[in-house]
């Protein structure tokens, strides 16, 4: 089985900078015909969208989708709360996580699946200052790091 790398539609990445990532779930959205078109063509945001529980149900949040001109204005929203498409288990999984422990859930990337879009979320917890200055003292090591073992 070839292992193939998957190529994202968008990806999310300030996630990794400001959150830590406990878990990574794939998930279905349920999207309309015009959603679909535009997402074809590029013209999505994904960077402050995050996932709410209603009636046992997850829904995205915030998530901008432009909207192409072929279509009429009126049927279009640009901020909708999309449905997310999970399995009980893992909804009931999710909704307890975040109540009793304060998690948040928040969408890293989107990709195609054969002809599905997919939807990879994030169960995480937010970062502290100190972390985040900590995480880009890493960073910056390891450049000089690598520019010494370069030229030695």
């Amino acid at each position: 089985m070839l292992n193939k790398k998957k190529k994202y539609i968008i990806y999310n990445k300030k996630i990794k900078f400001l959150y830590f990532i406990e878990k990574k779930l794939e998930v279905g959205i349920s999207l309309l015909g015009w959603e679909v078109k535009s997402i074809k063509l590029g013209k999505l945001n994904i960077e402050n969208s995050y996932i709410k529980f209603k009636n046992l149900n997850a829904y995205l949040l915030n998530f901008i989708i432009i909207p192409i001109n072929n279509f009429n204005k009126n049927t279009k929203e640009e901020k909708r709360s999309i449905r997310l498409l999970l399995k009980k288990k893992e909804l009931l999984f999710l909704f307890n996580k975040t109540k009793k422990y304060g998690y948040t859930i928040i969408p890293l990337c989107m990709y195609w699946k054969n002809n599905w879009i997919k939807l990879i979320i994030c169960l995480s917890k937010g970062k502290k200052q100190y972390d985040k200055k900590k995480d880009i003292k890493e960073k910056e090591w390891k450049k000089i790091r690598n520019r010494i073992l370069k030229t030695s």
